[in-house]
């Protein structure tokens, strides 16, 4: 996933920036339920009696002491964790790549380089980003005010215990445990429908053209597609050294001639990479995927990111397989 989600940063940052923070281009229109709208619960509510909380994060062991009624969301990812607990009312400001769902208080903070003083304006009782840098933690530590980072996971249950996470750290345990219970629902009825017909079929994921990378099997993507047991392709080129993000060549695809494509690079923001301009290139017009048009774009900013909207993509991968030729 465009992610560290995890989701191999060295490589995922060459890739772009916006890769590794979660984040997206602008030109979304994918939406899903899970992230709509929310209410807080009042201040006097059993939510809020249960401060204080205590949320084990990647930076630690982290104390809230009492329900934050003002919250700053780094991550494009955390943000759609809050709004998808409930803690939508809660949040003051997101940065400046969130930008689902719509309405949220986006401004010009940056997750990848931020700057605790803008960020301490907003007076905030909890942060939220996906990593520490710049100082972050250490900054808002002095100031007395609490940071959970979430960094981008490396599998499906990280996923949900970040927004289990969110959830107890909001005051929204309860919610963030039906939002769990309700994507969980969701994937396996995704995985069950597409069924064993094309299991062993070969893929190919594309994060970005010229150069070509893709994700191998142990990345966060390569898992989920791992539920409908196809055969990545990136898999034989992949090193240790790329954290499973190798970069492919051209010939190397072409000769792979995967039976399915998918395109996480293919918004105008991520490259413009459609089926239209994939068919088009040179060699590949004889690869299974582009002959049987297989080839499919994703929403770049659902699969890049490791939040709540993520039975979006996984029914959109279990769509492209259940229209494949068996292998």
């Amino acid at each position: 996933m465009k992610t560290s989600s995890r989701l191999g940063v060295t490589v995922v940052a060459a890739i772009t920036a916006a890769t590794l923070a979660g984040c997206s281009s602008a030109s979304s229109t994918n939406s899903g339920p899970a992230a709509s709208g929310t209410t807080a619960a009042p201040a006097g509510s059993a939510a809020a009696a249960a401060f204080p909380v205590m949320v084990t994060a990647a930076n630690g062991a982290v104390t809230i002491k009492s329900r934050p009624a003002r919250i700053v969301s780094l991550s494009p990812t955390l943000t759609e964790d809050l709004y998808a607990v409930g803690a939508g009312k809660q949040v003051v400001a997101v940065d400046q790549d969130s930008n689902y769902p719509a309405g949220v208080p986006k401004t010009s903070l940056s997750g990848l380089t931020p700057n605790v003083e803008a960020i301490a304006r907003y007076a905030p009782g909890l942060v939220v980003a996906s990593q520490n840098s710049g100082g972050l933690v250490s900054g808002m530590t002095k100031l007395g005010i609490p940071v959970l980072i979430e960094p981008a996971v490396g599998t499906l249950d990280g996923a949900y215990a970040q927004i289990d996470q969110i959830g107890q750290a909001t005051g929204h345990a309860a919610q963030s445990a039906q939002v769990v219970a309700g994507m969980k629902q969701q994937i396996a009825a995704d995985v069950s429908k597409a069924g064993t017909a094309h299991k062993g079929a070969t893929y190919y994921w594309e994060l970005s053209a010229s150069p070509f990378y893709s994700a191998a099997s142990s990345t966060f993507i390569g898992q989920v597609v791992g539920l409908f047991g196809l055969k990545n392709i990136a898999d034989a080129a992949s090193k240790p050294a790329d954290g499973g993000y190798p970069q492919l060549t051209q010939e190397y695809i072409v000769k792979a001639r995967p039976q399915i494509i998918f395109l996480a690079d293919n918004q105008p923001a991520s490259g413009g990479q459609s089926p239209a301009v994939v068919a088009k290139r040179p060699g590949w017009s004889g690869i299974p995927a582009v002959r049987d048009h297989e080839v499919i774009g994703l929403n770049d900013d659902v699969a890049s990111r490791w939040g709540p909207r993520l039975p979006l993509l996984v029914g959109q991968i279990a769509t492209a397989i259940e229209q494949a030729p068996n292998p």
